[in-house]
């Protein structure tokens, strides 16, 4: 691994953001995108819409004025039309709207970040290494979501909860460029690990925080962690007294209060990637990202 593959662009954007207090500008942030005052959140969401290009078009309220505040407007719905998923109940669905990062096959317990970057599937899943074992030899793939994008996250495939992990950490930005040049990246920063159980067995989708993010919300639990706490909290789903949490492909299943990285990760001989799913492609909410593989047919 060579930090060659790495432009000296990339790291002159990417490192000095290492020195910034990443919590308390996500709290202020946080502040600022909730005040909801017309003369504040009104020009900025109109500056945001003409800055990022965003589509307003497919948007159920099309107007700044139509929002409480800016992060309502970051969280938009959509509207019900925009959208569509194939008729194939064996296919795989992109869970969001994004770019694919990387997407291909864990090797022995290493991901892909990017060119001339791996990193520990354990780490990522909080070093839980049990739990890693279940992914090894499978397949992955690492979605971004930039500023314009649709920021709500919805069920790939079917599946039910097992358990949630969230694991503190910084707040590096997720663009291009940092995954280039911060090694570890996404086992650096703040993340949720969902686990379901699902047609293709074990599931794992992972919310990786950014800067200006520190903010998840899923739609069983609601703020993922509100009072920005720095500690490891793994949630079981699975036990006789837990609320059962089932969930359709397509449903909604959380979403960022403002832009990151969504991870896939299924088991050995689970699924298959379409051909198209290379790093840079755009993706679209309930585009077939994949194909359940014979195995699991039989487990359904």
């Amino acid at each position: 691994m060579s930090d060659n593959d790495a432009s000296l662009l990339d790291k002159l954007k990417s490192w000095p953001l290492a020195v910034l207090p990443h919590q308390l500008l996500s709290r202020l942030v946080r502040g600022a995108t909730r005040w909801r005052s017309d003369c504040w959140k009104n020009p900025l969401i109109r500056l945001f819409i003409k800055h990022f290009n965003v589509d307003m078009s497919e948007a159920e309220a099309a107007n700044a004025e139509d929002y409480a505040d800016f992060n309502s407007f970051f969280t938009r719905a959509l509207k019900p039309a925009s959208r569509t998923f194939p008729e194939n109940p064996h296919a795989i669905v992109s869970p969001v709207d994004g770019r694919v990062s990387q997407a291909g096959d864990i090797h022995a317990g290493r991901l892909i970040q990017a060119k001339g970057r791996d990193y520990s599937l354990a780490d990522l899943l909080g070093n839980d290494r049990e739990r890693a074992a279940d992914f090894d030899n499978g397949k992955f793939a690492t979605l971004y979501l930039s500023p314009r994008d649709y920021h709500r996250i919805h069920m790939p495939c079917p599946g039910q909860l097992l358990e949630t992990t969230y694991v503190p950490g910084r707040l590096f930005s997720v663009a291009p460029h940092t995954t280039r040049a911060i090694p570890g990246l996404f086992t650096r920063n703040e993340r949720l690990v969902t686990l379901f159980d699902t047609p293709a067995g074990p599931m794992a989708l992972i919310m990786v925080g950014a800067i200006f993010v520190s903010c998840m919300e899923t739609v069983w639990g609601g703020l993922v962690n509100p009072s920005m706490g720095m500690r490891l909290l793994r949630t079981r789903y699975d036990l006789k007294d837990s609320p059962a949490v089932d969930l359709r492909r397509g449903e909604e299943m959380g979403r960022f209060n403002m832009g990151s990285t969504v991870i896939l990760l299924f088991g050995p001989n689970r699924v298959d990637w379409v051909k198209q799913l290379q790093a840079g492609a755009p993706v679209q909410l309930g585009q077939q990202l994949g194909q359940l593989l014979g195995n699991s047919l039989d487990r359904e």
